[in-house]
């Protein structure tokens, strides 16, 4: 069976987020998620997630302006030097932190606009060779237009295309089931086909993003496909629970 990461930024909204790690690991998590560390010192983060006992599995980069809509800044042109101070940011935590994967943000950006292909192939060498040094993993993420209008990664095979392109091993796939279901469907043959190239995984029901086990998708069979490929990572519960977070939990047990 897989190993399950709390996403922290969607599950135990019940309780203010440093106190979520606590939370995640009174339901049994033995490890989290979630998209942003940044509000808080690294220092308080860290000695949260120390306290708890809990692994970290990955958290982004910085997005940007994010209250103001943005969502990453890798494809925005003339936006490189506050790319390369958020990547500097986002190293800096995750040393302290102890992740060892951070997920590059592409921005809203159109996927054909030649500036926007051109600085996203920059920003994400840079990125590739700074987390490469510090020794950390680095994952990009496609994710579906209809939560995402406009977002520059929006397809699979090109996050591949450009995984391939910066051939590095630290380099992965974040394969995240939900935005694959949306946008390509077909998890099962994907989740083989790309299978070498993950490097993290998340997951929640279609088409509402609530727990699993609920929505149109045979989720006991993708765990098994999951375990049947190998994967040796976590799986991020990147949901929103439909009616309270422990209350939801019983999926757990139906796997």
């Amino acid at each position: 069976m897989p190993k399950f990461a709390a996403n922290l930024s969607m599950m135990f909204n019940e309780v203010p987020f440093l106190d979520r790690f606590a939370a995640a690991a009174e339901c049994g998590f033995r490890a989290v998620e979630y998209l942003f560390p940044y509000d808080h010192p690294y220092e308080v983060v860290a000695e949260r997630l120390q306290a708890a006992g809990l692994a970290q599995a990955l958290f982004n980069m910085p997005p940007g302006d994010w209250a103001a809509g943005e969502r990453g800044m890798a494809a925005l042109p003339g936006r490189k030097a506050d790319f390369a101070a958020a990547l500097d940011t986002a190293i800096a935590y995750a040393k302290v932190i102890g992740t060892p994967l951070l997920h590059m943000m592409a921005g809203l950006a159109s996927a054909t606009d030649p500036a926007a292909i051109a600085t996203y192939r920059d920003n994400l060498k840079r990125a590739a060779d700074a987390t490469g040094e510090a020794g950390i993993g680095l994952v990009i993420e496609p994710i579906n237009s209809r939560d995402m209008p406009g977002y520059f990664l929006n397809d699979f095979n090109r996050a591949v295309d450009f995984i391939a392109e910066m051939d590095a091993a630290h380099m992965k796939l974040q394969f995240d089931v939900y935005h694959r279901q949306i946008l390509h469907g077909d998890v099962i043959m994907a989740l083989r086909q790309m299978g070498p190239l993950i490097g993290h995984i998340q997951i929640a029901s279609v088409p509402d993003r609530h727990e699993p086990m609920i929505g149109e998708l045979d989720d006991r069979r993708i765990f098994a496909e999951i375990d049947a490929i190998g994967y040796q990572g976590y799986v991020g519960c990147e949901y929103r629970p439909a009616a309270g977070t422990r209350e939801g939990l019983g999926w757990m047990s139906k796997i």
